[in-house]
């Protein structure tokens, strides 16, 4: 029975392999009878386009599609990154206040969760950079809702370490920026994902025995201390699993960024493949960068759960 089932095993696998041969030889004879070059030497050559934001890398129109793919993907990191953080924050906040005692807040939550979980995450990134490009004043007249923190249409301008920004013409100098496209996409995917992520956190919370809660506060412990101290710890085993998940919903729909012009991976390899016509490499970048992506979060997350079970 073992022998059978691992020539199955063999079988199976011996027919992806030849039919993975058979698609890339008859992409390549057809990409050769339309006289369209193949292969990933593109990457060596100048790009030509300019990126409007770029994290970390420093880019000019003069340098190669490879190091313009690398700003694409900082770019990705960058809002994945930050968006997780964000909305698991704001996720476990609201998740926690659906159990308030406060019907008030109970019911905001609610209507938060149920309101952003039903409105397409597209949408929601086209009312955002709606709300900041249209419904925020020009520079001159910029909001400043926090000393040093100025809110215009041009972006979210806040103080750093090296300095704060400070009007000069048409728009501000010094300290740090983010552009609208960066803002809204942010926004966008924190305030979604967190609606997904309070639930999880609410079943988790949920899922632990309420003697556990009333344990604790029978020695002393505010409600407060006893979420923290006692009953969060062990719904985390509930929790973490399925909120994998959601992070990894999260970078994939950092994708969507093209619809708002971001410069995220996949619209600089968009770009990169309408000036060379080579879809298939520049798709086939695109997949494996996601995939190390999710599989970088999926080990992060596993190996955390594990400690967590411990």
């Amino acid at each position: 029975m073992r022998k059978r089932q691992i020539a199955y095993q063999v079988a199976a696998a011996a027919l992806v392999a030849v039919a993975i041969v058979w698609i890339a030889a008859n992409a390549a004879a057809n990409l050769a009878a339309q006289h369209i070059a193949s292969g990933f030497g593109f990457l060596g050559r100048p790009a030509g386009f300019e990126v409007g934001e770029s994290f970390f890398l420093r880019y000019n129109a003069s340098d190669t599609y490879l190091r313009a793919l690398g700003v694409g993907l900082f770019n990705t990191l960058a809002v994945s990154a930050i968006g997780i953080v964000l909305a698991t924050i704001l996720g476990t906040a609201i998740g926690v206040l659906r159990l308030s005692t406060n019907s008030l807040l109970r019911v905001l939550c609610a209507a938060y969760v149920e309101f952003l979980r039903n409105v397409p995450l597209l949408v929601q990134l086209f009312f955002w950079y709606a709300l900041i490009t249209e419904g925020l004043p020009p520079v001159r007249e910029a909001l400043e809702p926090l000393p040093g923190v100025f809110l215009a249409n041009r972006g979210i301008f806040f103080p750093t370490f090296s300095g704060a920004p400070v009007l000069q013409g048409f728009n501000f100098a010094g300290g740090a920026a983010l552009s609208p496209e960066f803002a809204a996409l942010l926004a966008g995917l924190a305030t979604y994902t967190a609606a997904f992520i309070a639930e999880i956190v609410r079943a988790g919370v949920l899922s632990v025995r309420r003697g556990q809660g009333d344990a604790a506060l029978a020695v002393g412990l505010t409600r407060a201390q006893a979420l923290r101290h006692v009953v969060l710890p062990q719904a985390l085993r509930a929790i973490v699993p399925p909120m994998t998940s959601q992070y990894l919903d999260l970078a994939k729909n950092s994708s969507l960024a093209v619809a708002i012009g971001y410069p995220d991976l996949v619209s600089i390899a968009n770009t990169a493949i309408n000036q060379t016509g080579q879809a298939i490499e520049g798709i086939a970048i695109i997949m494996l960068v996601y995939l190390t992506i999710s599989l970088a979060i999926s080990a992060l997350m596993n190996w955390y759960n594990a400690r967590v079970a411990k």
